[in-house]
């Protein structure tokens, strides 16, 4: 996870080796769309503008407008509150859009926010967001029911998935809870996003899911800098060529260029159209 004011070094899409099939919806479900295999990837949660004609696949906040004509994932905090847009002098400001959740939780959802032996909410000190709890079945079924209004929304405005942030909440948990729950949590927010008639992304976590996220009823990944700490093969082998890469201008290009250059013609034609 990182913060919206950090700059996109280069987005592209990863090219694999086969692409991963649409795994078969039941019935009374609605049918899901993948995203384009290879399709150059821009990644903008922090703010929307018109992606190059090249731009296949588009990531932006929920409170967005989805890109016209690209493959647009609808990013949502889903294991963690944003932080509540604060004025130059700290103070919050008003947020009809809802950007920030934390106080929004605190105030209708109190009861899936982690809290600690003294009663207050367990926070992720770096990025000033409350960790939600979901360390019983009951607070699992519970969440979802908060989030469903922005994930049926996503829909209505047009996206095709959700990119759901903080899959690895546990580890900034205090011990409250192991990334087990990090996953059954998972499983609840796909079924409520696939009843939608949305694919589900997942974030990062490589090291905790392995080759298993599919089997979550993930549909492809979102890796924010595989490159810099030598990661990317640990998406394309569960996901193979849609699995899509985030790397940031506080690291250096080299990293990068080195990941295009390894991963064979294609790949690289798609990397020196994002550069």
């Amino acid at each position: 996870m990182r913060n919206w004011g950090k700059h996109v070094l280069v987005v592209a899409a990863a090219l694999g080796a086969s692409a991963v099939p649409a795994t078969a919806a039941p019935s009374a479900l609605p049918q899901i769309e993948l995203p384009p295999p290879g399709g150059q990837f821009d990644y903008r949660i922090g703010g929307p503008y018109t992606p190059d004609a090249s731009v296949k696949v588009v990531s932006r906040d929920r409170t967005a407008a989805p890109a016209p004509g690209k493959y647009s994932v609808c990013y949502i905090n889903a294991m963690q509150t944003q932080p509540d847009p604060k004025g130059p002098d700290g103070k919050p400001v008003p947020d009809p859009e809802l950007v920030g959740t934390t106080a929004w939780y605190f105030r209708y959802h109190n009861d899936v926010v982690l809290k600690d032996a003294e009663g207050n909410p367990v926070m992720d000190g770096q990025w000033g967001e409350a960790i939600l709890d979901i360390r019983t079945a009951a607070k699992r079924k519970a969440l979802p029911d908060a989030q469903k209004p922005w994930i049926d929304g996503c829909k209505s405005s047009g996206y095709e998935a959700i990119e759901p942030d903080n899959l690895d909440s546990y580890d900034r948990s205090g011990g409250a809870f192991e990334f087990a729950r990090n996953r059954d949590y998972t499983v609840e927010f796909d079924k409520c996003a696939k009843t939608a008639g949305l694919a589900v992304a997942q974030k990062n976590v490589n090291s905790e899911y392995g080759d298993t996220g599919p089997s979550t009823g993930l549909s492809f990944a979102i890796a924010e800098e595989c490159a810099v700490h030598d990661e990317c093969s640990e998406y394309r082998t569960p996901y193979g060529n849609r699995y899509y890469e985030v790397e940031y201008t506080d690291n250096p290009r080299s990293a990068f260029a080195t990941e295009c250059a390894g991963n064979g013609k294609t790949r690289r034609s798609s990397c020196a159209t994002a550069t």
